[in-house]
């Protein structure tokens, strides 16, 4: 007997264009990327074979940690992954939202600020153990939310 295992994600259209629906980049953002092995990480992202795949997990010091994949490979960093992620991070937070938000990724801590649905990252923080990173450019985008799923492909 094969045993399922059922996993809540979001996907969502980064970057849209004039608020046009599917007019953005597609991202999958898992709501809970703990106990899930580097593997099934891996595989869940080629399964989706979207250009990134975002995976969510508990952090020390910010309000979360991401791992971004490709369907192919890991990526410790990448803009649209990070401003939808950010958005799923504010609505799994819901009341509690706050307007400014930390990411902790392979490449360091991300902070981003929001104003409504309009999310931008800030600056690119050092990572506290890696002591490497580059700054990066502000962008406004607003990622539209194409829907939920409950259940990923096996």
């Amino acid at each position: 007997m094969t045993t399922r295992a059922s996993y809540r994600y979001h996907l969502l259209n980064v970057f849209t264009r004039d608020a046009a629906a599917l007019s953005g980049n597609p991202l999958c953002v898992f709501e809970d990327g703990s106990g899930l092995d580097d593997a099934t990480q891996q595989s869940l992202a080629r399964q989706f074979n979207l250009s990134e795949t975002t995976f969510l997990l508990p952090s020390r010091c910010a309000s979360a940690r991401v791992r971004i994949f490709t369907p192919d490979f890991e990526l410790p960093f990448a803009g649209h992954p990070t401003l939808g992620t950010a958005h799923v991070v504010r609505l799994l937070a819901g009341a509690a939202a706050a307007d400014s938000l930390t990411l902790e990724m392979l490449a360091g801590v991300i902070q981003v600020a929001a104003r409504g649905d309009q999310l931008a990252e800030r600056h690119h923080a050092r990572h506290p153990d890696r002591q490497r990173g580059r700054g990066r450019p502000d962008r406004d985008q607003a990622p539209e939310r194409r829907g939920q799923g409950d259940r990923a492909p096996h």
